[in-house]
C-alpha cells in the first residue's frame, strides 16, 4: 500500500531533479511562499470538491492537497515524521484538551 511516506521520499528525490524536468523541483525553486500559495488553493478545491462534487473529485483534490502539502514542508525544511510526532504528541490527549493547552 502506497502511504505519505513513499510519497514523501518521492518529493524529495525529485526536489533534487532539474526544475525544468521536475514539477516538484520547479514548485520549491520558487520558494516556501510560492508553494504555500498552491497548498492553499489545492486545499481550497478539495473544501470546494467535498461540498458539493462526488466522491472521485473528492479523492483526485485530496491527493492533490496531500502532494503540495509534503511539497510545502519540503520547502520549509520540516520532515514528514516531525509532523507525525507532532500528531502522535497530541492524540496523547482528548482534543478539547488539547486546544485548550494551546491557548496558555
Amino acid at each position: 500500500m502506497f502511504t505519505l511516506d513513499d510519497l514523501a521520499r518521492i518529493v524529495a528525490a525529485r526536489a533534487d531533479a532539474g526544475a525544468e524536468t521536475s514539477y516538484t523541483s520547479s514548485l520549491l525553486a520558487k520558494g516556501p511562499a510560492h508553494c504555500a500559495k498552491k497548498f492553499g488553493e489545492e486545499a481550497f478545491e478539495l473544501a470546494i470538491a467535498a461540498v458539493g462534487q462526488d466522491e472521485a473529485a473528492v479523492r483526485a483534490e485530496a491527493a492533490d492537497a496531500l502532494y503540495h502539502l509534503l511539497v510545502l514542508l519540503k520547502s520549509r525544511g520540516v520532515a514528514l515524521s516531525e509532523v507525525m510526532s507532532e500528531l502522535e504528541r497530541r492524540t496523547a490527549q482528548s482534543g478539547l484538551a488539547e486546544k485548550a493547552s494551546r491557548r496558555a
